[in-house]
């Protein structure tokens, strides 16, 4: 599962045990979330 650090905008692989950016050492993630365009048929 892909990270996005919220203060650099680096992407991280894995998170294990170290819940800490390598780049910059901050704390909040974000999921990314999958590159998939999902279409809604309006009513």
């Amino acid at each position: 599962m892909t990270f996005m650090c919220l203060k650099c905008g680096k992407k991280v692989d894995k998170l294990e045990g170290r819940i800490r950016c390598p780049f910059c050492g901050y704390r909040i993630f974000s999921k990314q979330k999958p590159n998939i365009i999902r279409r809604v048929i309006a009513r």
